[in-house]
């Protein structure tokens, strides 16, 4: 009895996120593919060694339970070491190495000489601060000496953000997609060695049960961005906590509408929330690219008091290779109205949480 009752409610998780429904109880399940993973990998292994009977039902239960594992598995296989994808193509027409350190700070957290420690530590080129208000702004401000360039967006509603940069930053944007209160930021960045890039800083609002009650303004804002970066035609960088995970539906249309990569892919999980729960750890800090971006290195580092663990790369950037060009993925038919109507949700949308 045990395994049936098991077995069907991580079967029922398994497929709960195909539907096209946008309720955070339906997409809560995207997050927990991992976890999902597990708990059937051990649930069938333990039927296979304790029950005997042979009864048709749990003979068609372990079968399910089977068919389930493989596709979750070959799903999660790109975000695995075994996945050979990575391209290194560095030459004398190369960039120098670029590294950035980005991090969810979570705003009520005060421990801001951690963080400050965290910078002077691994001393990136660029940092990027989410959850950060004007308290967080004010810690920052030591900072500034070493990070000549910034862009400071200090709000209290837990979607402020702060870019600080060694490298020049030549313009930026600061755009609101689908909320006034949402927002993202485009800095163009020139480097010392005489590249340009532009990044593209991300913080959408979760669906989640103390935050929004659906996944309509998250994902109308990812792409919202993602045609931003595609009309763009420059080398992009994408950094952010997305609250959401690669194997999403809208994490796939973000990619195929940008046309970038997806850091993760043959490097691992890398799941940096949350930071004191090991077991319920998703990795929603992502990171996107284009085709000419190499990344020599992504992880995550210590904690610092917030529930996020932050995310540090590095990266160069060579304009002349095309080793990577073959991974990109374009839209399929009917995906472009997909994302349309997506973006149109998003924008439509309006928040009983934050207003």
């Amino acid at each position: 009895m045990w395994f049936i009752i098991t077995s069907i409610i991580l079967l029922i998780a398994s497929v709960i996120p195909y539907l096209p429904l946008t309720h955070w109880f339906f997409r809560f399940f995207e997050f927990g593919k991992i976890q999902i993973l597990v708990l059937q990998t051990i649930t069938l292994t333990l039927s296979l060694v304790f029950i005997e009977e042979s009864q048709i039902s749990i003979r068609t239960l372990q079968l399910l339970t089977f068919t389930s594992i493989l596709f979750h598995i070959a799903t999660l296989y790109k975000y695995t070491s075994f996945y050979k994808t990575i391209q290194k193509d560095k030459s004398d027409i190369s960039s120098k190495t670029i590294t950035v350190l980005s991090a969810n700070v979570f705003q009520e957290n005060t421990n801001y000489d951690a963080f400050t420690s965290l910078i002077h530590k691994y001393e990136p080129d660029i940092f990027l601060t989410m959850e950060s208000d004007n308290n967080w702004e004010k810690a920052l401000a030591v900072l500034e000496e070493k990070y000549p360039y910034s862009i400071k967006i200090g709000l209290d509603n837990t979607y402020g953000m702060h870019f600080y940069s060694k490298l020049e930053i030549a313009n930026h944007n600061i755009h609101y997609f689908v909320a006034d209160d949402l927002p993202s930021i485009e800095a163009k960045i020139s480097t010392s060695d005489g590249f340009k890039f532009t990044f593209f800083a991300v913080h959408p609002p979760p669906p989640s049960p103390t935050e929004e009650s659906n996944s309509k303004e998250r994902d109308g804002e990812l792409l919202s961005i993602a045609k931003r970066i595609k009309q763009n035609s420059d080398t992009c960088v994408v950094v952010g906590d997305f609250n959401n995970v690669a194997w999403a539906k809208s994490s796939i249309l973000f990619r195929k509408t940008s046309e970038t990569l997806d850091g993760r892919m043959g490097r691992g999980f890398i799941s940096s929330f949350h930071t004191k729960y090991w077991f319920l750890r998703f990795p929603i800090d992502l990171m996107f690219h284009t085709a000419d971006v190499f990344i020599e290195d992504l992880k995550t580092l210590e904690p610092f008091g917030s529930d996020h663990f932050p995310i540090y790369s590095k990266f160069f950037i060579n304009k002349k290779s095309s080793k990577q060009a073959h991974l990109t993925e374009n839209l399929e038919e009917g995906e472009h109205e997909d994302v349309e109507e997506i973006i149109s949700e998003g924008i439509n949308e309006k928040s009983d949480n934050r207003n």
